[in-house]
């Protein structure tokens, strides 16, 4: 294709589209919208609230946790584990099982062993 013809096939394409854009424009479903969505903008910079806090006043169930629960605390803290090797003496504070030391005793010692040494 030239590039006068792919000029007028783009000319062509943005007419209709800017024809389009005029129509919608003038839609008072779409005025309605507009407006609904600044004023609940308006509204949630008013009371200091987001996106995901109204969706979960609104509609529990869709974010799969109740309304009530706080948006930053997906998940509960792990409690810490103090582990005591009985042999040594050397004292170990995990919160999760993938622990240098602790990984080495379960090899040494085995596991069941180990988490015997539990405090």
């Amino acid at each position: 294709m030239s590039k006068l013809a792919e000029f007028k096939a783009l000319e062509t394409q943005l007419a209709a589209q800017l024809k389009q854009l005029d129509a919608m424009k003038n839609n008072d479903g779409l005025k309605r919208e507009i407006e609904f969505e600044n004023k609940l903008r308006q509204l949630m910079a008013q009371y200091g609230v987001g996106l995901r806090e109204v969706i979960a006043l609104l509609d529990p169930q869709r974010l799969g946790r109740p309304a009530a629960a706080e948006s930053s605390s997906l998940r509960r803290e792990r409690k810490v584990k103090i582990y005591k090797n009985p042999k040594t003496g050397e004292v170990v504070e995990t919160k999760g099982g993938n622990h240098k030391v602790l990984k080495l005793w379960k090899q040494e010692f085995g596991a069941d062993a180990v988490e015997s040494w539990l405090q």
